[in-house]
């Protein structure tokens, strides 16, 4: 199932906002684990079952540890375990949100939904080239990564003195290139134009849209109910 682009930025928003940010303090107690399963869900749609297993692993171990461990533990052991189930439980699902929006959505259709929300073009295409940039520097990064294990540099080698300076500057240069590129890319489709552009993509909300909607307006009406009470 795909969802609308704009389905997947109010989603970023809404999880970002409660799990990261905290909004709505100990009454969102019982819902932050909700929302945290929604990136779960999501890869679950793009086939990524790796991914999400992994995902689910990972936070319900640091959930769990932060309910049952951390009461018990006092010290150094309570401040380290603290530090790292918080910040798994509060970044991982905002991170994987945006990591799936980003593998899921295509630059054409960011741009259709940008424009069915009448979104500037100040802020579009800067954010259509950041949607291209992120996936190709990874790729650019393994393909240096994969160089230099084919000539014995990496750590412990012996050559690990030179790992910054043969992973580093490789990389600043394929990142000038590539934004280059993009933005050449992006001038070509006609983004800077001052006409209206066609778009071909088909958008629009279907069940999963209105069922995702629900679950953030239903979060937004708790936070703001619990917050006047």
């Amino acid at each position: 199932m795909k969802l609308d682009p704009r389905t997947k930025l109010l989603l970023i928003v809404i999880v970002n906002v409660f799990v990261l940010g905290g909004a709505g303090g100990n009454s969102m107690y019982l819902l932050r684990p909700v929302l945290a399963l929604i990136p779960f869900v999501m890869l679950l749609f793009v086939g990524r079952i790796a991914a999400a297993g992994g995902y689910l692993l990972v936070y319900s171990a640091c959930y769990i540890a932060q309910l049952l461990w951390l009461p018990s533990l006092t010290g150094i052991w309570n401040f380290l375990l603290l530090i790292m189930s918080g910040t798994f439980c509060r970044f991982l699902p905002g991170i994987v949100t945006a990591y799936y929006v980003i593998k899921s959505t295509t630059v054409s259709e960011f741009m259709a939904g940008m424009e069915r929300m009448h979104v500037t073009e100040k802020i579009t295409i800067p954010m259509s080239v950041i949607f291209r940039f992120t996936p190709t520097v990874i790729e650019e990064a393994r393909a240096i990564h994969d160089a230099m294990r084919m000539r014995g540099i990496g750590i412990g080698g012996k050559k690990s003195s030179k790992i910054l300076e043969y992973c580093l500057i490789p990389m600043i240069t394929c990142s000038v290139k590539i934004g280059e590129d993009l933005s050449a890319a992006a001038l070509t489709r006609g983004l800077g134009a001052p006409v209206k552009r066609t778009n071909i993509c088909d958008i629009g909300f279907h069940l999963q849209d209105i069922l995702f909607g629900a679950v953030c307006v239903f979060t937004i009406v708790w936070a703001v109910i619990s917050s006047v009470r």
